[in-house]
């Protein structure tokens, strides 16, 4: 009964700390997601690029994530791999970091950290201050969980069971070494496993030497995080987290049976405590990082003749366009014909993302060239509308159901509105484009710094209308369509302090008044259209009414947007 009642009190207390440890990393991705990107692909030289993935993996409490990140940037060509390699090494000391942050005494913030994140969190409607009380009430709840990792120890600690299991982890450094990257791989958080890990030192559960084995195999196994979630990827991602994992994984290697020849012959004198431990963490990813980073230039070769790109990957990549998805012999079946409908979606919105995503480019080279090309892609994004108007008439009306027939009709909308959004792209923005070319006027740096801020947050828009879309998750949706309200404040914002600056008389606002302010309203409505996909399912969970709000939330402006708190 005693064994029982551990499992489930240590269960517990591990997925707390999995879900306090995503809940921060939420909170900064939903307040500052669309400005990493800016910072990433913005370094120059390894050591900055190291430093910004310190601090990235320090604010979402995840080297994987920055590993994430880092590759899904190489894949669309706006991250080098030697610059994505630094940046995760520099993620990987900066999660260390994290753990000495962490493994302070720091039970007494608990209160004040619930006090203030809860009232940050409930009871205000600005979207940073949310986040910011998601951010403390996740930090409070990782102390909580060290905690009831301690106690959930304090049974067993004396028992025969435990003493016998740490001291064969101790001799068997090896086997302790493979079960702390299998915990650290399951727990898909180093954090979380090292955390643990230290926890248990801490209170005497286990020895040092164990201790130090487990967090060295932590490390290891963190290493294969992101090679596992990228394996989808294109080969341009995958090299950076393989990579990681042939630096991470050989030092941890070397570091282990040096560590231990070392605590056996008595040459480090007889180190204890969870604070050692932690100490010890931060200097083999210190280290790590010291003796990889002016190599990552020098592994782009190697890497690249071991993970080569099919041959004919660059010319698909440029010249084909793949057809349509839907299978008009799948219309017999509601749940096949939906499927075959939202993938044809997703391709439809890759499209309008391809379009959207270089415009600011554009604006600053004018290259007529790419804007054929937008233009041109706006030709196939019809013909997806047309062809998607075609399957849903074919849709036979006995038989799909009366709700299957609903949201068939809602992908047919939410179709018109991506077809809408592409427009916008091809037949304004091009055009300002252009037009900016022709002037060779320039915008402020303010102003222009609005633009891309604002031009982020919509690219980060559009991946989560394609998460909506697939999922039809109802938190995506919600956090979708208060994301529309952000955009629109955002852009009323940058209105109003565009007009400041014609009143101060800058002379670049004076040049591009008309393209700064039409560009403006352009993203809005293209944000306005893609975030039309969270409309049914907010409605289909009374989230939604036509013409009024149900909770105070912060005023919309169009009436099919208001969204019950």
């Amino acid at each position: 009964m005693a064994i029982v009642s551990f499992i489930i009190s240590l269960a517990g207390a591990t997925m707390l700390l999995l879900y306090a440890v995503r809940m921060v990393r939420t909170g900064i991705e939903r307040s500052y997601g669309a400005s990493f990107q800016r910072v990433m692909t913005g370094q120059r030289s390894y050591t900055q690029a190291s430093m910004v993935g310190l601090t990235m993996a320090i604010v979402l409490q995840s080297s994987a994530a920055v590993a994430l990140l880092s590759s899904g940037f190489a894949a669309s060509g706006m991250l080098g791999f030697s610059t994505g390699l630094a940046i995760v090494l520099g993620g990987d000391l900066g999660s260390a970091l994290i753990i000495q942050i962490l493994s302070f005494k720091l039970d007494w913030l608990v209160p004040l950290l619930l006090a203030i994140g809860g009232y940050l969190f409930v009871k205000t409607e600005a979207k940073k201050a949310r986040q910011l009380g998601r951010i403390l009430m996740g930090v409070a709840f990782i102390l909580i969980s060290l905690r009831f990792l301690r106690e959930a120890m304090d049974p067993i600690r004396d028992s025969a069971f435990l003493p016998a299991i740490a001291d064969y982890l101790a001799r068997d450094y090896i086997t302790a070494f493979l079960v702390g990257g299998a915990l650290a791989f399951v727990m898909h958080s180093s954090v979380a496993a090292i955390l643990m890990c230290v926890t248990l030192v801490q209170i005497g559960a286990i020895p040092f030497a164990a201790g130090l084995s487990l967090v060295l195999g932590a490390n290891f196994g963190s290493a294969f995080i992101p090679v596992w979630l990228t394996r989808g990827m294109e080969i341009p991602a995958r090299r950076i987290p393989y990579a990681n994992l042939a630096l991470r994984g050989s030092w941890a290697v070397v570091t282990l049976f040096a560590a231990n020849l070392a605590l056996r012959g008595g040459l480090l004198g007889d180190p204890q405590g969870g604070q050692m431990l932690v100490n010890a963490h931060l200097a083999f990813n210190a280290s790590l990082l010291v003796l990889a980073l002016p190599f990552c230039g020098r592994l782009q070769g190697l890497f690249v003749r071991l993970m080569p790109e099919p041959m004919t990957a660059s010319a698909a990549a440029q010249n084909a366009r793949p057809g349509s998805v839907l299978d008009m012999r799948t219309l017999d079946s509601p749940s096949q014909s939906l499927s075959s409908l939202k993938r044809e979606l997703l391709r439809m919105s890759d499209l309008v993302e391809a379009m959207f995503r270089p415009m600011l480019e554009l604006y600053r080279t004018g290259d007529k060239e790419q804007i054929r090309a937008v233009r041109e892609m706006d030709e196939d994004v019809n013909d997806c509308l047309s062809g998607i108007r075609r399957y849903v008439a074919a849709i036979p009306a006995d038989g799909f159901g009366k709700d299957n027939a609903k949201i068939a009709r809602d992908l047919m909308e939410y179709a018109i509105r991506l077809e809408t959004a592409g427009d916008v792209v091809a037949k304004r923005l091009a055009v300002l484009a252009a037009t900016m070319r022709k002037k060779g006027a320039s915008f402020s740096k303010e102003g222009w710094q609005e633009l891309i801020e604002m031009h982020e947050s919509i690219m980060a828009n559009l991946k989560l209308a394609s998460n909506v879309l697939i999922s039809d998750d109802l938190e995506s949706a919600r956090l979708l369509s208060l994301e529309k309200t952000e955009i629109k404040r955002a852009e009323r914002d940058s209105r109003k302090r565009h007009l400041k600056r014609l009143q101060h008389g800058t002379t670049e606002s004076f040049e591009t008044s008309d393209i700064h302010l039409e560009t403006l309203r352009a993203f809005r409505e293209f944000n306005s259209h893609i975030a039309a996909v969270a409309y049914p399912i907010l409605y289909r969970n009374g989230q939604l009414l036509e013409t009024r709000l149900i909770e105070d939330m912060p005023q919309v402006e169009d009436s099919e947007t208001e969204v019950k708190g």
